[in-house]
């Protein structure tokens, strides 16, 4: 009898890895944190630019630009936790970050393309800017009542959750009227 083989040592780039997820590239169904920090960092670029851009593709270039800034500080943020409190390899640490802050990215599709349907379909900038408000108001409420519905709660609990998150858009959009 021969002995058996033995075991191969685990990739050290892949090491720590969790198991492949379906399919949901923009993260916008798992992504949690960065699907909720993503929609909000939308909604007040939106609230904020939204009187002071000349064009729609202004404002989807400031909300895209901002996105991208914040993604950039916690991609570096969360590769230097990783590998400062689970001492992962840099490799496996940015890995794990990407992993971990790419629904922030994700989050900026859906009010990007309800500014430029809206705008094709002849909204002024003002108003497809509120249209996108709005949108992102009605992603926060039915993120956080995803979140309660997968965290166990029952009924009430869900719409509580669901009324946090819709109160955080709405302060989004009573900072939109304070400043304009």
């Amino acid at each position: 009898m021969t002995d058996p083989a033995p075991d191969p040592q685990p990739d050290p780039l892949t090491a720590g890895d969790p198991p492949p997820r379906r399919r949901d590239l923009l993260g916008l169904v798992s992504g949690g944190e960065g699907t909720i920090t993503g929609t909000v960092v939308c909604a007040a670029v939106i609230a904020y630019a939204g009187g002071h851009v000349a064009s729609t593709a202004e404002l989807c270039a400031a909300i895209l630009g901002t996105v991208l800034v914040y993604w950039l500080a916690h991609l570096h943020a969360v590769t230097l936790g990783s590998s400062l409190t689970h001492r992962h390899h840099p490799v496996i640490a940015l890995r794990h970050a990407v992993r971990e802050t790419v629904p922030i990215i994700g989050a900026s599709v859906a009010p990007v393309l309800v500014l430029v349907v809206s705008s094709l379909a002849g909204a002024d900038l003002l108003t497809s800017a509120w249209i996108a408000l709005v949108v992102t108001i009605g992603l926060l409420t039915g993120y956080s009542y995803l979140a309660g519905a997968r965290g166990g709660l029952d009924m009430g609990g869900r719409i509580a959750s669901a009324a946090a998150g819709a109160a955080l858009g709405i302060l989004v959009a009573l900072l939109k009227v304070a400043l304009h």
